[in-house]
């Protein structure tokens, strides 16, 4: 197989991970977890979001958790905003780096962001017409490439339009996202071929979730396509709260386990990347999925 020599991993763990979790976790807490992410070696941490309090009150404390982090140098802290009032928010928080949402299927559109599609593309073209003027980097998230938990199956060439149009409003990565954990790795080919009709391979990166236990095998076929970004969770953190069902996302730990026996270059430490999913695991009120994190702890006992 050739594979990549190099992979850049994103952990969504402070946003994605954190944003469905029940426990009360303090702004310190955020923080501590962010500032060990940053100490493993994680080059892209997304930080938190700016979205409603009332509808992810895990997340009201975004603004103080970036005021309060031990930024490591090359690091970058993305953030989620769903609209310009959320824009507005991270730049007023200092943001350089933001991601914007877009989903495959009407259905989940309408229950993740309240919009259709081309609404939220709509949305998504005045934020990042915004955020170039401010000089701020977008991400673009497109969820349920590979399958909606309302719908079924989306259409592949449906997922291809939809990255093409997210890149030619301004994003400068398409985050092609198995938000309910259905994808196996034909399927992850077979979106990715097309895909690739409209979007470079350096601009795609794979959000993988768990559900069904076949993440890893989705990264190895991700890998042989030729991909270079991957999001992952640390201990595996997550779970969508419009997605019935979705447990949490690929745990990073799981991840650079992998990439480090395959011989790819991450730049992370998984021993303290270990330690930042230890301190996740005291703050939250569930045992965490990391396949790595739980061997971990069986080894030490």
């Amino acid at each position: 197989m050739r594979l990549p020599s190099r992979v850049t991993v994103v952990d969504v763990a402070p946003r994605d991970g954190l944003q469905n979790e029940h426990a009360k976790i303090t702004t310190a807490q955020k923080v501590m977890l962010v500032n060990l992410l940053s100490e493993a070696g994680i080059p892209v941490i997304e930080a938190g979001a700016f979205v409603s309090a009332k509808w992810v009150p895990q997340m009201a404390d975004t603004a103080e958790v970036l005021a309060d982090l031990n930024r490591r140098p090359g690091t970058r802290y993305p953030v989620l905003v769903p609209n310009l009032r959320g824009l507005e928010r991270a730049l007023a928080a200092g943001s350089k780096d933001i991601a914007v949402l877009a989903a495959a299927s009407e259905t989940f559109s309408r229950r993740n962001v309240n919009q259709s599609i081309d609404e939220s593309l709509a949305t998504i073209a005045a934020i990042c017409e915004r955020a170039t003027q401010a000089g701020v980097r977008v991400r673009g998230y497109l969820s349920t490439c590979f399958g909606c938990p309302y719908e079924g199956d989306v259409a592949v060439g449906r997922v291809g339009q939809l990255a093409r149009a997210l890149l030619e409003l301004g994003v400068f990565e398409v985050a092609v996202s198995d938000t309910i954990g259905v994808a196996h790795p034909a399927q992850i080919w077979r979106v990715l071929d097309e895909v690739t009709k409209h979007v470079a391979l350096p601009q795609i990166a794979l959000h993988l979730h768990d559900t069904r236990g076949t993440a890893l095998s989705n990264v190895l076929a991700g890998l042989q396509a030729g991909v270079t970004t991957y999001d992952a969770s640390c201990g595996g953190l997550g779970g969508c709260p419009y997605a019935p069902g979705a447990s949490g996302n690929l745990a990073t730990e799981d991840l650079v386990y992998m990439l480090n026996g395959l011989g790819i270059e991450t730049g992370i430490d998984l021993d303290r990347l270990l330690a930042a999913s230890t301190f996740a695991s005291t703050r939250i009120d569930h045992p965490l999925p990391s396949r790595f994190f739980q061997a971990s702890r069986a080894v030490r006992r």
